[in-house]
């Protein structure tokens, strides 16, 4: 399966102009949905539906090896229970991995793209890639494959942290698409996925800033436009670490949904909205949205659970 000149999406124009504003919540099943990730689900919904877009949502799940069990139905009883509705069905990753191996060939028959030998172990603590084995030509077979990458910046400007920039050579070294066990790398399918699904604006919190110049390069090697990006800044908990479900952050308690949405609202320092049946505080806060309110930098002030 190859997908050389892949159509565009409904929400661009036939010269690749953006048409309709499309955004999403992308969570990962590695554990439960935390206050973290519902401010982010607020978010990215908010300022879709504020600038009269479509929001949809995807299960970011190819690392099937560190999906935690019954994550995927707690994301799908937390959706309802703060009812967000995804525009579109509702995608799981793990089911599209015919569509990132049809990327690497195409980046393959661009020779832009090279088999990698190098174990952990080899590597070391060295976290940029030096490109040991990108000469070497090694067989594509039960290898990791990583992309190439330039020795040039690769500069965006974010929606709330201004202009942000990395050498894609010094600072991030060519990355893997793809690892030594078949686990797509998330860099690829998110790249592969927003762009097949029409996303033209993303929201996410400020700890993927710094993935972000290497999906603006590999999106350019695909060949697509793109994307706008507004990184939030991130609740903290009382260590001072973000709320992750590394850090054992709290699971969202469907329980008192309206009460955490209204806190979510707050964290993101919007006008306070009623307490009411959680679609319509949505509606409330979509109705107020300003993201000159969101508060500054990368961290938001406050210690959350």
């Amino acid at each position: 399966m190859l997908l050389p000149n892949p159509p565009l999406p409904p929400s661009f124009d036939n010269e690749g102009d953006r048409m309709v504003y499309t955004g999403r919540f992308a969570p990962s099943p590695t554990g439960p949905l935390h206050f973290g990730s519902l401010i982010t689900a607020v978010a990215s919904y908010c300022d879709a539906k504020a600038n009269q877009g479509t929001w949809i949502v995807r299960i970011e799940d190819t690392d099937i090896p560190r999906i935690y069990p019954d994550s995927e139905q707690h994301i799908l009883k937390c959706l309802d229970a703060f009812e967000f509705e995804s525009d579109v069905e509702i995608i799981y990753q793990k089911n599209r991995l015919d569509l990132y191996d049809a990327a690497i060939e195409q980046l393959q028959q661009k020779q832009l793209v090279y088999a990698c030998e190098c174990t952990r172990k080899i590597l070391g603590s060295n976290h940029i890639y030096t490109g040991t084995c990108r000469e070497k030509h090694l067989d594509f077979a039960n290898q990791a494959i990583r992309v190439k990458v330039s020795d040039q910046n690769i500069c965006f400007q974010d929606h709330l942290q201004g202009q942000h920039c990395s050498n894609l050579q010094t600072d991030l070294g060519n990355f893997v698409l793809k690892r030594r066990d078949g686990i797509i790398n998330y860099q690829l399918a998110v790249v592969v996925d927003d762009y097949l699904q029409g996303i033209t604006h993303v929201v996410r919190g400020a700890d993927l800033l710094d993935n972000t110049e290497r999906q603006i390069w590999l999106g350019q090697l695909l060949g697509y436009p793109q994307l706008e990006y507004m990184h939030l800044p991130l609740a903290m908990n009382a260590q001072g670490q973000k709320l992750s479900k590394q850090n054992l952050a709290h699971a969202l308690d469907i329980q008192h949904a309206p009460e955490l949405l209204s806190q979510a609202i707050s964290a993101l320092g919007q006008q306070p909205v009623d307490i009411d049946q959680p679609h319509k505080m949505l509606a409330q806060a979509v109705a107020q949205w300003d993201i000159q309110l969101i508060p500054k930098g990368t961290e938001i002030q406050g210690i959350f659970k």
